[in-house]
């Protein structure tokens, strides 16, 4: 029986929709014709967003993702093309976020014949995502596409790239091989739960500590497991901390919740109640350097650990586990929560929450005082604590690395859990806000977005608002302009003897720039200007930006522990 074919473009749409994807960021190349032509006769329900660069396509990806809990999708072309996209691949990858790269590439026939932007892909994308394949033939395009959903979404999740050839683009592919599990198409998918022995083992740890504390790192939102959180965390009477990453596990109004710790975004206070505990769990979360504030807080060997992951690799990379559980964050909470003992509560509970209250008030006190402030150039305390006040609950954050990561992880407030404010952590590559706030809003069209970035960030992405101006789409960006790559020169001002070298740049009016985009724009000089600008922007319903200037970073009292000491 004759078997109908379609070409490897058409399979490869087909093969995206049945994983439920409907929305593309990516930009045009020679080599991406026939898979174009086939979004334009096959993609009526795939909304491609055209980008101004490749590496920002895949930000807005990663943006996506962490706001849907769905694949992010970015394409781009060859040469270049796939060269530029890798930086938010990487972004995606190391963060934990399932963002699939399709570039597509020279023909097989012209490899080794120095074709016109030919570059080996598979071996550039391989060591840096969880899966890489250039597809070879047009028989092997779905079985490579099941291929790189099923790896991106299961176990940890993370980034896979395919390189599209452009004769595989238009070779034969049968029809009867064009099947996919839509289950795939999100993340976590089949989760996996813990060794029964191993919570039986961290519930005993857990009974012995007397002052314990849970520390969150980003996996408890990727899993959805904010709600056995909360119960097991009540359960044995712990404060629960998170990484900037993790933020939203916990609201941060409960009573439980310490807020960041680490040396971004953390503080004397909060550091104090890490070194305070006697027991520490560690949930979805790799312990890494800022949030150990380079594995001296904890201590190592001070401080008992339980060491909860998906990925076995993290357990025991910097801390000695007394109790390692591997699994699902949302598997390994409730089985925990079902395991251990009820705290007696009374006193217990009481000194939990006041070892909480304690060190957030001695942490809002010292920033309330400083936002307050008149002080010109606008301190950025003040920035944050307008825009707490303007923003609705349920708003998106998307924060650049420099002056806006530490300052809104430390002392904006959460007041929701799951994903509502975002950062680049894994790398900290500037410029990733702007674009980022375009896949934010794609996730949840329905809430405000803003992104916060500095003016060197904003240099680095601001092609991207003829993207933002074409689509009319309603969000703010927010300029931090202190005419400094103010995180270095922090660093040169405090380690080398205040010897600054090559960080500063010449102020740049941002809002005129915007303005030429065709965004409302304001810029704000004077304290008593913030939050009128801010509310006007907010309402607007349109692209707008609010350029800021704003005290330099290395004259500011940042919540950042190696310059604080």
């Amino acid at each position: 029986m004759a078997t109908n074919l379609i070409s490897g473009a058409e399979a490869m749409v087909r093969m995206l929709q049945l994983h439920g994807v409907d929305i593309i960021f990516g930009l045009c190349g020679d080599t991406t014709l026939p898979f174009y032509d086939a979004l334009y006769r096959m993609g009526d329900n795939v909304t491609h967003v055209l980008t101004r660069d490749e590496r920002h396509a895949g930000y807005m990806a990663d943006a996506y993702a962490r706001m849907t809990g769905k694949v992010g999708v970015c394409e781009g072309p060859s040469g270049g093309g796939a060269t530029y996209i890798l930086p938010g691949l990487v972004e995606a990858n190391e963060s934990s976020i399932p963002v699939l790269a399709i570039t597509t590439d020279i023909s097989v026939s012209s490899r080794g014949r120095y074709a016109l932007t030919e570059l080996d892909q598979e071996a550039l994308f391989g060591p840096l995502t969880k899966s890489s394949q250039v597809i070879d033939r047009g028989e092997d395009v779905p079985r490579a596409v099941r291929h790189a959903f099923t790896e991106m979404t299961t176990g940890r999740p993370g980034a896979a790239h395919l390189g599209f050839p452009f004769d595989v683009q238009r070779a034969p592919v049968e029809e009867d091989e064009i099947w996919a599990d839509p289950d795939l198409g999100r993340y976590p998918a089949r989760p996996v739960g813990p060794d029964p022995k191993s919570v039986e083992a961290a519930a005993r740890a857990i009974s012995e500590a007397t002052r314990p504390l849970i520390v969150c790192g980003g996996g408890v939102v990727i899993a959805g497991a904010e709600d056995e959180l909360e119960r097991l965390a009540k359960k044995i009477d712990a404060p629960v901390a998170t990484t900037i990453s993790g933020q939203g596990s916990i609201s941060d109004e409960h009573p439980l919740a310490l807020g960041v710790v680490g040396s971004n975004g953390g503080t004397a206070p909060t550091r104090a109640v890490v070194d305070g505990a006697d027991l520490i769990v560690f949930v979805a979360c790799r312990a890494g350097s800022v949030t150990t504030e380079r594995w001296q807080h904890p201590r190592p060997g001070a401080v008992r650990i339980v060491h909860i992951d998906v990925d076995p690799d993290v357990i025991g990379a910097n801390y000695a586990a007394e109790a390692a559980v591997v699994g699902d964050a949302k598997l390994a909470l409730a089985a925990l929560a079902n395991a251990v003992e009820e705290a007696p509560g009374g006193e217990r509970e009481q000194a939990a929450r006041d070892i909480v209250s304690a060190a957030r008030k001695e942490k809002f006190e010292a920033f309330r005082k400083l936002a307050a402030s008149d002080a010109v150039p606008i301190l950025p305390e003040r920035i944050v604590a307008d825009l707490q006040d303007v923003l609705p609950p349920d708003a998106v954050l998307v924060a650049d690395p420099g002056t806006p990561c530490p300052y809104l992880s430390a002392f904006y407030e959460q007041r929701r859990t799951g994903r509502n404010f975002i950062s680049n952590r894994a790398h900290g590559a500037l410029g990733y806000s702007l674009p980022a706030v375009v896949g934010a809003y794609y996730g949840r069209p329905g809430v405000k977005c803003v992104a916060v970035m500095g003016d060197g960030s904003f240099a680095m992405a601001m092609g991207e608002l003829e993207t933002i101006a074409r689509l009319n789409l309603p969000v703010t960006l927010v300029v931090i302009s202190n005419s400094v790559f103010g995180w270095i020169k922090a660093g040169q001002k405090t380690g080398y003897d205040e010897r600054y070298y090559s960080v500063d740049f010449t102020r740049t009016d941002h809002a005129t720039i915007a303005e030429g985009f065709g965004f409302k724009v304001w810029r704000v000089e004077q304290p008593h200007q913030l939050q009128p600008a801010f509310r006007a922007a907010i309402e607007a319903g349109e692209p707008t930006l609010v350029d800021i200037v704003t005290q330099p970073l290395q004259d500011a009292n940042a919540p950042v522990s190696e310059w604080v000491a």
